[in-house]
């Protein structure tokens, strides 16, 4: 099974909202998935509430051969330049 990590459209005319989705690539755009990783509204005024991922299952999904489409790569992108990266050793001292 060839997955995908790719958006699903919803929202009505005009006004569209998408969920970021892992799915089998013979499926339909909006047809069945495997996990819901998060949403994209690309309406929403305040851009960092436009993307809302799951960056931790997102990049399980990836390391076991799930193959992100373009728009979805980007978003991932642009969601993990947004969180705040705490690396390991940084932020508290004991």
């Amino acid at each position: 099974m060839a997955l995908k990590i790719r958006l699903q459209r919803g929202g009505s005319a005009h006004n569209p909202h998408y969920r970021m989705v892992v799915a089998d690539s013979r499926c339909r755009r909006d047809g069945r998935f495997v996990e819901v990783l998060g949403t994209y509204d690309p309406k929403n005024k305040d851009a960092s509430k436009q993307v809302n991922l799951n960056l931790e299952r997102a990049d399980y999904w990836i390391s076991v051969g799930a193959q992100a489409t373009d728009t979805a790569r980007s978003l991932l992108k642009r969601a993990r330049r947004e969180t705040p990266a705490v690396a390991a050793g940084e932020g508290e001292s004991a």
